[in-house]
């Protein structure tokens, strides 16, 4: 049957060609299963944590290849000490907790925060969420406290206090995936929206001092970014063209290789992680020749490294050796969680040793304390200032923030938990002071 006259005369389409990243087989990425390894999860099965590994190797990846290259390079804007690194979300997720309340609670407190932080520091920010990954956690002994196997996080076992819900399972690998796939589908859903409008992100902000007391801290700069939004408004423009961060950049530490090595792919003349934009390395799973290190030197990912108070500036200097031979900015960043209180003495030498070396890293601060979420608010806020400090001090700059956030509860840290909208906005606040400090 001929097409009517209409479709007829339609002239053909000429679609572009999609960026197809493909598997990859050896080539050296498999070289970590023969390293020392710290956090293993004690998979009771090998031959079906394969055949699960396998089948993630086939699935669609999490991110493509182009978002990661652009995260990378408006890092290292942020590194040459342009722009500035916003890192906030939950450190460790759950599947119960991937509710689309908050998912976009948090979303909305890191738009927040960015607003504040661009607007005070008169810096572009670079924001990142802690999402879409992070359903691990480190068990440092084989059985916790009530003498029950660890839980080592969704993606490995349930936290359920019986024996039988702690045994690793490969097939949470799986809802692992999904459970990332439906957080990114839903918040790059809701960029097209809210999150992504400059005036609305200001309206939530604004609905936080609304009926403030008229001492409330940070009222008068919250008032003048209100002038500033009537004026773009006024002036005609577009929100797209006043908030050009509005892309979801997601991140969490690469801990379970099980998971993180079937979704590598070649692209571009590289090797990417695909299973979020920026992949993190813990303290614990640093070790220089271990198996971690090793699987995320080989892909082109940009990484973080936490640096804890007891690392040797000499040690610094050789993860970055390790991890950016090349010296890319932009590559690297070293995310100092130093605690309350040793910032001062700690973090000068490490600087000063890497700066030394040549090294081009992007600097960020993790003041929520070695001890998880729950440290007190003003000793986050010690931490945050002794780190702007030293690098005043040192004529670096201080590029970048990492928070735990608990984004639909208000009010400071609780026990395990991260910082409420309200606190995580005082916190963007005192940022961007220190920022035009």
């Amino acid at each position: 049957m001929r097409p009517p006259g209409l479709l007829r005369r339609w002239p053909p389409t000429t679609w572009p060609t999609p960026e197809v990243s493909r598997a990859v087989e050896g080539d050296g990425l498999d070289g970590w299963r023969g390293l020392p390894r710290a956090e293993r999860p004690p998979w009771p099965d090998e031959a079906e944590l394969a055949d699960v590994m396998r089948l993630l190797g086939t699935v669609p990846p999490l991110v493509t290849p182009a978002e990661v290259d652009e995260l990378r390079d408006r890092l290292a804007v942020a590194a040459e000490g342009r722009a500035f690194l916003l890192q906030a979300g939950d450190p460790v997720e759950s599947f119960a907790g991937n509710t689309e309340a908050r998912l976009v609670a948090n979303a909305a407190t890191l738009a927040q925060m960015a607003l504040v932080v661009a607007y005070g520091g008169s810096m572009p920010v670079v924001s990142v969420a802690r999402v879409a990954g992070g359903y691990a956690r480190p068990a440092a002994t084989p059985t916790d406290h009530t003498g029950l196997p660890s839980w080592w996080g969704d993606l490995v076992n349930d936290r359920a206090p019986a024996a039988a819900a702690r045994v690793p399972d490969p097939r949470r690998l799986i809802l692992a995936y999904a459970n990332a796939a439906g957080a990114l589908n839903l918040l790059r859903a809701h960029l097209t929206g809210d999150l992504a409008d400059l005036q609305s992100v200001h309206r939530w902000q604004q609905g936080l001092l609304d009926g403030a007391d008229p001492d409330t801290p940070h009222l008068d700069t919250a008032r003048e970014i209100g002038r500033a939004m009537a004026f773009l408004r006024a002036c005609g423009v577009p929100d797209t063209a006043a908030r050009p961060h509005a892309r979801l950049y997601s991140s969490h530490d690469a801990l379970v290789l099980e998971y993180e090595r079937p979704l590598v792919r070649a692209a571009r003349g590289g090797r990417y992680g695909l299973s979020g934009h920026l992949l993190g390395l813990g303290e614990q799973v640093r070790r220089l020749d271990g198996a971690h290190v090793d699987l995320v030197a080989r892909i082109a990912n940009p990484v973080t490294v936490t640096l804890g108070p007891d690392t040797p500036p000499e040690s610094a200097v050789e993860l970055c050796e390790r991890l950016n031979p090349d010296n890319v900015a932009g590559r690297l960043t070293l995310t100092c969680r130093l605690g309350p209180g040793r910032v001062d003495d700690t973090l000068p030498p490490i600087v000063e040793k890497v700066t030394a070396a040549g090294h081009r890293v992007l600097w960020q601060c993790d003041p929520m304390g070695t001890g998880a979420p729950g440290t007190p608010f003003a000793r986050i806020l010690d931490g945050v200032r002794g780190y702007f400090a030293v690098h005043r001090a040192l004529g670096t700059h201080p590029g970048g923030l990492r928070v735990a956030l608990d984004g639909d509860r208000p009010g400071a840290p609780a026990a395990g938990r991260g910082l409420g909208r309200d606190r995580a906005l005082d916190l963007a606040y005192q940022v961007a002071e220190l920022l035009n400090g």
